[in-house]
């Protein structure tokens, strides 16, 4: 059967250990020199004038509505097709989720059903890049431009995508990225919020650093004496980004190109083999964006999903679902509502491997597996 071929796996080799190592012996791993330096060069990458670091990409998403200073029954619209983080940090901020449907061809947010839920009290679009594909987001900043709204994107899967020719991150008033394990920049935790608003940066610096008004790094560089004061206008939270984990992102984004371009040869081997399975969906890019495929999906009957996930497994390969709609689960009741694009193609959506790291005959075997299923179905 060969190794086990994982869903996902972090792609690193020496460059980041010796990079772990040069911090960890620089006699500063907390929240300094190096966080500075990759907030610069991620910034100066997506194109905007500041990103702030943070531990993770829910801290990104539950800092960046609290600096919008929602209120209890402002609305925020977004996705149920989506890991909890995305909605989670919205209850977070004392405000409501309201799910909006998904188009079928993306997986991304309908941009009719944003139009149906919007009401006054709508503060908030935040949309999921699914998978590393971006929304539609010109139409929906000509949703939110004329009348008092924010838009917020969930780019945790979208490092590197771009939008007509710009990179994802520069759109809205806010974007916030992952550096999860297995993201497409990885640094074990870790994440960032990219904005050109001042004022929101400056305070993103504050509320992910206790509310204080300086760091310790700030109050130490270039003095002979180190300065111990500081003031703190507002409850602030533990959640800032440190030096180990942005060292390891220094060397990720210098590779990040290369990285989501091995990802994007796979995709073309799996939906070269692919296409040819009637049964199966593909999940298309639209010719105005580039993903930054950090899921494949596939699509196919719903009777077949499961059996598929098990005859995977029992070859050894991975596959999941991503993900189980957030609508669904309990802590979402008050929120519920009917949702037909996502509730059926919850129930069809397979993830299969995909990583950099990926060799070509782990590919062909991840295909002759799903080649496999499909003649056994045929003679069923």
């Amino acid at each position: 059967m060969g190794r086990i071929i994982p869903l996902f796996k972090p792609s690193m080799d020496n460059k980041e250990v010796r990079a772990v190592r040069d911090a960890l012996f620089s006699g500063w791993i907390g929240l300094g020199p190096k966080t500075q330096e990759f907030e610069e060069k991620f910034a100066d990458y997506i194109g905007v004038k500041y990103a702030v670091g943070v531990n993770s990409g829910t801290a990104a998403l539950h800092l960046a509505l609290k600096v919008l200073d929602l209120r209890p029954q402002d609305e925020v619209i977004t996705t149920a097709l989506t890991f909890v983080s995305t909605n989670h940090a919205i209850i977070y901020n004392n405000a409501r989720p309201v799910f909006a449907d998904i188009e079928q061809d993306t997986l991304t947010l309908d941009i009719g059903d944003i139009k149906r839920k919007l009401t006054p009290r709508t503060k908030v679009i935040l949309p999921v890049h699914y998978g590393g594909h971006p929304a539609d987001l010109d139409e929906i900043i000509d949703i939110v431009k004329d009348r008092k709204i924010y838009l917020v994107e969930d780019a945790a899967h979208a490092c590197g995508a771009q939008y007509k020719g710009r990179r994802i991150g520069t759109f809205g008033d806010l974007t916030c990225f992952s550096f999860h394990a297995v993201k497409n920049l990885s640094v074990g935790e870790g994440g960032m919020i990219t904005t050109n608003n001042k004022k929101f940066a400056e305070r993103l610096q504050r509320l992910r650093w206790m509310g204080i008004n300086r760091t310790t790094w700030d109050r130490a560089k270039g003095k002979k004496k180190y300065s111990w004061q500081y003031t703190v206008d507002e409850i602030g939270f533990k959640e800032h980004l440190d030096d180990i984990h942005s060292a390891i992102g220094l060397v990720q984004l210098s590779k990040l190109e290369k990285l989501n371009q091995r990802r994007r040869q796979i995709i073309s081997i799996y939906n070269n083999a692919f296409n040819k399975i009637e049964w199966i969906t593909l999940t298309r890019e639209k010719p105005y964006v580039k993903s930054a495929y950090h899921l494949y999906v596939i699509r196919v009957p719903y009777e077949f999903r499961d059996r598929l996930i098990n005859y995977l497994a029992a070859k050894g390969i991975s596959a999941g679902v991503h993900y189980f709609p957030n609508h669904f689960y309990c802590i979402y009741e008050p929120y519920r509502t009917y949702l037909p694009v996502t509730e059926e193609v919850y129930r069809k959506i397979i993830t299969l491997p995909l990583y950099p790291d990926l060799k070509n005959s782990e590919i062909n075997r991840v295909i002759n597996a799903v080649y496999s299923f499909a003649n056994l179905m045929h003679k069923l």
